[in-house]
């Protein structure tokens, strides 16, 4: 085994580790801003896997798929970040 596809297998498993940290963010008890977090964290996990693929594949056909990714997901964290800016952070039924 090269050490390229070493450095491709680590990083793909570093990814997957970090994809499913941000899956228990999102999962677990907190408020609607660690959600976000945790979601927003996700969206730039997945873009990464997808340009490690496309870095390992050799393949320049990926790209546009990274940059809609990560556009989508700026825009769903500003959207989200705006609306708990207006009604507070709290999740619905949680009572301060």
């Amino acid at each position: 085994m090269s050490a390229h596809e070493i450095i491709d297998v680590a990083s793909m498993v570093l990814l997957a580790a970090a994809g499913l940290l941000a899956v228990g963010r999102v999962v677990r008890d907190g408020s609607l801003a660690d959600k976000l977090l945790g979601a927003d964290l996700l969206t730039i996990v997945i873009a990464s896997a997808v340009a490690v693929s496309a870095a390992v594949t050799e393949s320049d056909a990926f790209i546009d798929l990274v940059v809609v990714i990560a556009a989508v997901g700026f825009l769903a964290a500003v959207t989200v970040a705006r609306f708990i800016e207006k009604r507070g952070a709290r999740l619905p039924g949680e009572t301060f």
